[in-house]
């Protein structure tokens, strides 16, 4: 299969529309096409067709009980695919949608098995993304779409990822450009009695909470993986892995670049290409390695948006070995740590001093 690539930022508004309706046929169809979204780029199918869904899962060799989310463009389409919407369910979109939150709601029967991973629940979102949004609706208005990746690897931020895992696995990748926010959406489960952050995102704890009150945070994400079905994509299998080995460095600011240091100057030594992941406040401070800024801890949305974009870098570069920083487990920190601890398989060293 040849993927065609096609950099539908740089279209019309006229020939845009025209590709959006090839794209939406090619969906119909049966086929696959990768779509930008304001999170990371995603591999969408016809959420309703459970040989999509089945394509889905083969094309990226993901795991078939990792629940798919089905991605729609206006809310009148949710009572389509749910079978009870909550009143947490209708704040949360008075709030937050179009954008990166995806609700886990009861499913409905017209949503096949092969979606959801074999649950009863449906993980749904509504982009913000315009090229996404449209692209949805030239599809009969219901995507199933996980990241557009090979399973395990950090998510595309930019579609010459995507062509470099799935390139004659799918029929289409639209080019939408880097994606803004560069984390995937916070999932909530809205099927038990509190509301339960199954994965985070830049949508954090403390905004959910001004809307519906008391939310809690799953304990499966800063923990290791255990062996339960994963009720959202990201719980259960080792996610987000550049090739090389990453190791986390945790403690007091000058004492983690130290050891950073220290470690990069030992692996260097045995012949290994080393990386760091550092800050716009410590970048200075590492010296001889491939070195990589992930932003401004004052600003924690940029290091959401470079953290993919780095690692897959980190990949080109054939570096054998990571070493990165921590940050805050609070607010959009707390999906940056989320990523990394699933990227480096929860190894982590933490400094006392």
């Amino acid at each position: 299969m040849d993927t065609k690539v096609i950099r539908i930022s740089e279209m019309e508004n006229k020939e845009a529309l025209e590709t959006i309706a090839e794209a939406g046929a090619i969906i119909k169809s049966g086929g696959l096409v990768a779509f930008p979204t304001e999170t990371v780029y995603g591999l969408g199918g016809d959420a309703l067709n459970p040989e999509s869904s089945k394509k889905i899962y083969a094309a990226k060799g993901r795991p078939s009980d990792n629940p798919l989310i089905v991605h729609i463009a206006k809310w009148d389409d949710m009572e389509y695919i749910t079978s009870e919407i909550p009143e947490n369910a209708r704040k949360l979109a008075d709030a937050f949608w179009p954008g990166p939150l995806t609700m886990i709601l009861p499913k409905s029967d017209k949503v096949p098995p092969e979606t959801t991973g074999g649950l009863a629940t449906v993980a749904i979102r509504m982009p913000s993304d315009q090229v996404a949004l449209s692209f949805i609706q030239a599809s009969g208005g219901y995507i199933a779409a996980p990241s557009a990746n090979t399973s395990g690897r950090p998510s595309p931020t930019l579609a010459k990822y995507v062509e470099e895992d799935l390139q004659g696995k799918i029929e289409m990748i639209l080019d939408g450009g880097q994606a803004c926010i560069g984390l995937e959406s916070t999932i909530v489960d809205l099927t038990e009695d509190t509301p339960t952050i199954l994965r985070p995102g830049y949508i954090t704890k403390e905004m959910l909470e001004k809307v519906l009150g008391t939310v809690e945070v799953d304990k499966a994400i800063i923990s290791a993986d255990s062996g339960q079905a994963p009720k959202a994509p990201g719980m259960k299998y080792r996610h987000y892995a550049p090739k090389a080995e990453l190791t986390i460095i945790a403690g007091k600011e000058k004492s983690v670049v130290d050891r950073i240091n220290e470690l990069a100057e030992l692996a260097g030594k045995s012949g290994k290409k080393v990386g760091i992941i550092g800050t716009d406040e410590t970048i200075v401070r590492y010296q001889g390695f491939s070195v990589k800024s992930a932003g401004n801890r004052e600003k924690e949305e940029t290091i959401a948006k470079e953290l993919y974009r780095i690692l897959r870098e980190f990949d080109d570069e054939e570096v054998d070995v990571i070493y990165s920083e921590s940050f805050e487990e609070s607010g959009i920190g707390q999906a940056v740590m989320n990523r990394l601890l699933k990227a480096a398989g929860h190894r982590v060293e933490q400094l006392d001093i």
